[in-house]
């Protein structure tokens, strides 16, 4: 009977610390809505008009009427994913066998040490780009690690400090964790959901995916080098055409009409192009392309990546005070490099200096 006593005095103790304490803690108001709460199971009173409360005891935060979604939507997301990953897998798979077809014999035409060095660089960047591929798609994203929720005795005073809890998961959200509808699951340090990998940038595949990117860049800036050079070679000739200058004078109209002759002849030439030739000019403005838009993702990355960030966490911190800390020893913490090896860095980076968001 004591210890019964005793686990109710300490349950309205910690209620009333929930209710009537200072800082964090909720304050009691006439005509407030008394509730449970998730975290730790102490009853609170907030206010009726509250979307929003936080547990003076495990810190735990509740979000009311918070919609669910329909499942249905989640399958065709997974189903959307995967058609995405077996699409780039392929066009990888196309990219690489087309590109050792078109410009392998050109390459060994040349020269049988080029041809070599040239199928080792090749190698080297379809295998470092395949694997952090696969890595980024088919490794885990980072979920949330396991913690005791629910009852009074099992939570310590902070032990939920501004968890909220997913209402698809049914589990508590850790601050920096993020649900994704297209997952079906909570994920740790989320940036997005690629639907190209098939899966979201977390805590647990954000390196492999930052790999990727800067293997995808180098591997098409190659592809792009190497298929001019060899659609060079192969090129049908233009045709000769003798402008002469009159009077020495070298006119706007004349540059114009000069440019616009040679371009005319090189795309008539390339009506004879072979199948060779057409495949390295596809490959050619596909790399480009495809480097362009990958290079501007991957600033994008490395810039969130130098302020401690992620993309979601970039834009919640858009109208927040939050105080970051600029500096390149983020992107040394990231790519998990000796700490050393900041040393090697120009002093202008070193200095970490605040920045207000």
């Amino acid at each position: 009977m004591d210890a019964a006593n005793s686990a109710t005095a300490a349950s309205s103790s910690a209620t009333s610390d929930a209710v009537k304490g200072e800082g964090n803690h909720m304050e009691s108001v006439s005509g407030d809505l008394e509730t449970n709460c998730w975290g730790c199971g102490l009853r609170v009173l907030v206010s009726r008009t509250a979307s929003v409360f936080k547990c003076g005891w495990c810190g735990a935060i509740t979000k009311q009427n918070v919609a669910r979604i329909d499942s249905n939507s989640t399958r065709f997301r997974r189903l959307r994913d995967q058609c995405f990953v077996s699409i780039v897998l392929l066009f990888m798979l196309f990219f690489t066998c087309a590109g050792m077809w078109a410009v392998n014999p050109i390459i060994f035409s040349v020269s049988y040490f080029v041809g070599f060095l040239h199928i080792t660089l090749a190698a080297i960047l379809s295998i470092s780009t395949l694997s952090s591929f696969c890595l980024a798609a088919f490794r885990s994203a980072g979920t949330p690690p396991m913690i005791l929720w629910g009852s009074y005795p099992a939570v310590g005073k902070g032990g939920l400090e501004n968890h909220t809890y997913c209402h698809f998961c049914s589990k508590p959200k850790p601050p920096r964790a993020h649900h994704c509808r297209s997952c079906g699951m909570c994920i740790l340090d989320m940036d997005h959901h690629c639907p190209f990998i098939g899966n979201c940038v977390g805590a647990g595949n954000h390196r492999p995916f930052i790999l990727f990117l800067i293997s995808t860049v180098i591997s098409t800036l190659y592809v792009a080098l190497m298929t001019s050079f060899a659609a060079l070679h192969i090129w049908p000739p233009l045709e000769d055409r003798h402008v002469g200058i009159i009077g020495g004078v070298v006119s706007t109209e004349f540059v114009y009409r000069v440019l616009k002759d040679n371009v005319l002849s090189f795309l008539r030439s390339a009506v004879f192009l072979s199948a060779r030739g057409l495949v390295l000019v596809y490959l050619f403005i596909s790399s480009v392309s495809l480097g362009i838009g990958l290079s501007v993702l991957l600033w994008q990355q490395l810039s969130y990546i130098y302020v401690g960030k992620t993309y979601l966490s970039q834009l919640s911190a858009v109208d927040s005070e939050e105080t970051t800390e600029r500096d390149c020893q983020n992107l040394v913490r990231f790519f998990d490099c000796p700490y050393n090896a900041a040393v090697y860095l120009p002093s202008y980076w070193k200095s970490g200096k605040s920045h207000r968001k």
